[in-house]
């Protein structure tokens, strides 16, 4: 969209001050004037809507499930957490910090051209631990509780039960997630070499890490088939897109649309 904004501005502003001095009143516009001249504003407003108020995202895998569906088309709020310079996203003007429980948009540090959508589990200083399933923030336990069973089809068409639970990871941060009972805890062989690595300890059991300055810790809902923060590390700050807030479409469940993101 970047790239169409600057070529239909750029022809834009050349016929304004060259081209059309040097056309006769009564020659029309040419086709490759006419067009891109039409559209800028319209590309401009949406570029500016995307850049700085929202952006629609469509999810592409399970990894939050059961909080956001694959093929849910979500908005994300651009200014939450700041306003950035588009393109080289720096950040301008602080608004609010990201916190516990909030689902955030970033660009993934492995490749910034990738965008990953996760929760938001550990800010900058907080000791996060997970040993057999169970998560503990700064020395307490997440408080969760059973809620049945959750049946959904993987990737490769395998169909996994995995058990329910509302966790309270802050307050008005109540949300659903899942644990595959048949998968273990942590699969160490996949974890990466990634900054500020040596924050985090490792074991069959699960980890613990130290969230550092400027960092986040992300972790799908999908507990047992997300790649996140447990295995490539924390996401700076600069990575940050937005907070996602609404599910604006569905095209198998209608009833999902216009739901609020928690």
């Amino acid at each position: 969209m970047f790239s169409l904004l600057v070529v239909t501005g750029a022809i834009w502003l050349v016929d304004e001050y060259l081209l059309r001095k040097r056309r006769a009143a009564e020659v029309p516009e040419p086709w490759w004037v006419e067009y891109p001249k039409s559209f800028f504003p319209v590309i401009l407003i949406v570029f500016l809507l995307r850049s700085f108020l929202v952006e629609p995202f469509k999810i592409p895998s399970g990894s939050m499930l059961p909080t956001l569906l694959i093929g849910d088309f979500i908005l994300v709020n651009k200014f939450t957490y700041g306003v950035r310079i588009p393109i080289i996203n720096v950040k301008v003007l602080d608004i609010n910090g990201p916190q516990r429980g909030e689902v955030m948009v970033f660009r993934y540090p492995d490749d910034p051209s990738l965008d990953y959508i996760k929760r938001i589990i550990g800010v900058p200083g907080d000791k996060i631990t997970y040993q057999n399933k169970r998560l503990v923030i700064n020395g307490e336990e997440v408080r969760v509780e059973p809620d049945g069973q959750y049946g959904h089809v993987e990737s490769g068409l395998r169909y996994v039960s995995a058990e329910r639970y509302q966790e309270n990871i802050a307050a008005g941060h109540r949300h659903a997630i899942l644990i595959d009972p048949e998968v273990p805890t942590l699969r160490v062989s996949d974890v990466k070499r990634f900054p500020f690595r040596d924050n985090c300890v490792y074991n069959e059991t699960g980890f613990n890490c130290t969230v550092p300055p400027g960092h986040y810790f992300m972790m799908g809902d999908n507990r047992d088939s997300s790649s996140d923060s447990r295995y490539w590390g924390f996401v700076p700050d600069r990575n940050i897109v937005g907070k996602a807030f609404l599910v604006w479409w569905n095209f198998e469940e209608f009833k999902r649309i216009g739901q609020s993101i928690h």
